[in-house]
């Protein structure tokens, strides 16, 4: 226990508060929801994606409490979703989550102790090294090209990755990668963990069949969210895992918060079950398309050769590598005074040494006119 309030005066609290870091993100948050703020900070989805939010006239039921594995019927429909994709799973496998940051919440309490060895790719998702972090894990983080030499008697407890359309990079792995990598997961005892919230927002041809669905043996774990299909308001997402891990993340999840929300679990359950769900995600991909090869355009007029980047092939993220000699903070400092925000690259690295001067731009959110305007912001500061 320590006292990190350094007077005295104030209980002792967890040892694990002392390395607990507020999430850049989450910070800005606040500032992006100015209306004069041009922000390609957040992943947040664009409004006019969101899902109607109606209920179905059974959502009465609803309001009383409810299993903490989720409604059957939504159970039901994720399961043979995922029989679609490769996933080899039944309905008793899936726990429905409070947003897929519970799931990763989940996951950090099932497997780390103070010391723990977690396999992360580098960089990956900022928010989910927080919590790894808060837990006492020691980072191990993977090559680009994923080759790592685990053995049964030398493994991380789990390995926890993005496959398809990463965050913050937007890689998406081949069928090779894939499946060499389940394997290699098998073969070491290593839990597999595999992030899975974009995979819905595809605009490129490539693979995404789940990782765990090459895993014959050993123990997974599949999670999804419906924050960026429909909307993040519904704080809602799943969860699939292997059969011996299930009972243990169904006792964290009823010991976290006994259920999710039971009318958002209703809401979803009406979503997958319209007649137009096709049409919506038809529109859903070529909207973000739009967005995406827009911001393509302006970042070539605006940032031209001073940054390296690719086009994503989905979801809702650039990643920029910008020249050694740029100080990304003073860089952040600057854009903000210009009511530009943007995200650094380094809180994605768990070893920051690894890192190089980066930044990760969200294409989702800000108009076209907003985008043009922030990125031209950006180009003349880098060129300063």
């Amino acid at each position: 226990m320590i006292d990190i309030s350094g007077s005295g005066q104030l209980p002792l609290l967890t040892q694990r508060l002392s390395d607990l870091r507020a999430s850049p993100v989450r910070a800005m948050l606040e500032a992006s929801q100015k209306p004069d703020v041009i922000s390609f900070a957040g992943g947040l989805p664009a409004p006019e994606t969101f899902a109607k939010a109606t209920l179905p006239a059974s959502a009465e039921a609803a309001l009383q409490y409810g299993p903490s594995e989720g409604e059957p019927r939504l159970r039901a429909l994720i399961a043979e979703e995922l029989q679609a994709i490769g996933l080899d799973c039944d309905a008793d496998q899936v726990l429905i989550l409070s947003g897929s940051q519970q799931g990763i919440d989940l996951s950090a309490k099932l497997t780390v102790d103070a010391g723990t060895r977690i396999a992360v790719e580098s960089p990956t998702y900022l928010a989910a090294l927080q919590v790894f972090r808060f837990f006492g894990a020691a980072f191990e983080s993977m090559p680009p090209d994923l080759s790592v030499n685990w053995t049964r008697q030398d493994h991380p407890a789990m390995a926890y990755i993005i496959p398809t359309f990463q965050n913050p990079t937007g890689r998406c792995w081949s069928a090779d990668e894939r499946e060499a990598f389940a394997h290699n997961c098998e073969a070491s005892d290593v839990i597999l963990f595999e992030d899975d919230p974009y995979r819905d927002l595809a605009y490129e041809a490539c693979e995404r069949r789940p990782v765990a669905s090459w895993m014959k043996q050993g123990s997974w774990i599949y999670q999804g969210s419906f924050s960026k299909t429909l909307s993040p308001g519904l704080r809602l997402g799943f969860m699939v895992a292997s059969r011996d891990l299930y009972p243990h993340l169904l006792l964290l999840k009823q010991a976290a918060d006994l259920h999710s929300n039971r009318l958002s679990q209703y809401m979803v359950i009406d979503q997958l079950t319209a007649p137009d769900r096709a049409a919506r995600r038809d529109f859903l991909v070529s909207t973000y398309r739009a967005r995406r090869d827009a911001f393509a355009d302006a970042m070539r007029r605006h940032l031209g050769n001073a940054v390296e980047w690719q086009v994503p092939p989905g979801g809702l993220f650039f990643w920029l590598t910008l020249p050694d000699h740029v100080d990304v903070d003073a860089l952040l400092a600057a854009a903000i005074k210009r009511k530009v925000l943007f995200t650094p690259g380094r809180p994605f690295y768990a070893d920051e040494a690894l890192a190089s001067p980066s930044i990760r731009l969200n294409f989702s959110h800000a108009s076209q006119e907003a985008a043009d305007a922030g990125l031209a912001i950006l180009g003349d500061l880098l060129r300063a």
